[in-house]
């Protein structure tokens, strides 16, 4: 089997993906802009080839990248760089080389616009809160006058939460569309909850080969948009309401032999419409594993290697490691350069040293959503997950 991997080195952990598949004796081969050089050792061995080229961006080097690996190795089985930024440019080149282990140029845009995912949300019996495609100002005021303030506005094609706002009054509304960009936004009826992730590794029947679920603040947005300071958990088990509805969802979208994952809200609030306190709501669906290191605090809470579900997945259409150990909670919190805290980094190391996972600088070009220096441990429980949140995160 001929895989090639996108972009192998970013985020750094993502070598694992590159690793497993060579375990199960896949040929992988590598496309970045990064040196060679500059590449991890566990990268380097897990690549057959490396193709480097001087920007990701630039489509015709990267199609000429893999037009060199399949002239030279035969035809390519799979494409995948397992990050939303390269979602669509993914999706070119598996159409482009008739590569159909996974979505092509025209399934994704379903993924990709917030508005077209609603249709797949009612598919799969998913409530969803109402959304209002912008065009004009009296257009909007009319959506307004039936969901009320506030309202979210977003991209209708973007990635994460940035470029997203919260607007409260005719004021901001007037300022958003004094400024509006010329790409196409949405606009959203303001939903209050707390954002909980259905993750998994779907088969290619859209059967799960594993399950989790993180907890995340009710605003990434406002994290995003005013520099604030990140912190969330991956929780020991998927509540099986949220099971249920996030293989509902997985199935809706046809997310076959895919790591997704689908974010929900659970809502603090009753909504008329949507739900009672305690009840989901479908929010976005990404066709890829969640951001950051999500995925290493997915084997921290579990005992496992989701690296390896994932290359068995794509190399066996299986499950072939068995279940974990104990499940437990896994909790991240990042600070920002220039801002006081309470406790010093090394009163952080004295108190969590032992249950510490990963401490690192986090990468610029993600350091915007994620922060400039985190800090995961093993947690025992969702008190002990917040505490650790609240000791690193508490300023002066």
């Amino acid at each position: 089997m001929n895989f090639v991997f996108i972009s192998p080195n970013f985020p750094h952990t993502y070598w694992n993906f590159c690793d497993r598949l060579r375990r199960n004796g896949v040929n992988v081969l590598g496309i970045g802009d990064c040196p060679y050089e500059g590449l991890e050792q566990g990268l380097k061995d897990a690549l057959t080839e490396y193709y480097r080229v001087d920007s990701l961006e630039n489509y015709d080097q990267v199609y000429r990248a893999v037009a060199f690996f399949s002239f030279r190795y035969g035809k390519i089985d799979w494409l995948e760089s397992n990050n939303e930024y390269w979602l669509e440019q993914d999706a070119r080149l598996r159409t482009d080389f008739h590569i159909t282990t996974g979505v092509d140029s025209q399934a994704v845009a379903a993924f990709k616009s917030k508005s077209g995912m609603k249709l797949y949300y009612a598919a799969a019996q998913v409530p969803t809160a109402r959304c209002h495609q912008v065009t004009d100002m009296a257009a909007a005021k009319a959506f307004i006058a039936q969901v009320g303030y506030p309202v979210i506005v977003k991209p209708d094609v973007g990635v994460g939460a940035s470029h997203t706002w919260k607007l409260s009054g005719e004021e901001e509304l007037a300022r958003f569309f004094d400024a509006l960009p010329q790409e196409p936004y949405v606009m959203e009826e303001f939903v209050e909850g707390t954002i909980r992730s259905y993750d998994a590794i779907m088969d290619s029947r859209c059967e799960p080969l594993f399950e989790s679920s993180a907890v995340f603040p009710p605003s990434i947005a406002d994290i995003v948009n005013d520099q604030g300071d990140l912190a969330y958990y991956v929780a020991d088990k998927v509540p099986p309401a949220l099971a249920k509805m996030g293989r509902r969802t997985a199935k809706a979208f046809g997310a076959a032999s895919r790591f997704v994952h689908l974010e929900f809200f659970q809502l603090t609030r009753p909504k008329p419409g949507l739900g009672d306190v305690g009840d989901f709501v479908g929010l976005e669906v990404n066709m890829r594993p969640a951001g950051g290191y999500t995925t290493d605090m997915m084997n921290f809470a579990h005992s496992t290697d989701v690296y390896q579900i994932w290359a068995d997945m794509a190399a066996f259409d299986q499950r072939r490691l068995p279940a974990g150990g104990d499940d437990h909670f896994c909790a991240y919190a990042s600070r920002r350069d220039g801002r006081q805290y309470s406790r010093t980094h090394e009163q952080i190391m004295e108190r969590y040293g032992r249950q510490m996972a990963m401490c690192e600088r986090m990468p610029d070009a993600i350091a915007d959503a994620m922060g400039n220096q985190m800090y995961t441990v093993h947690a025992a429980d969702e008190q002990a997950a917040r505490e650790f949140i609240r000791f690193v995160l508490e300023r002066q």
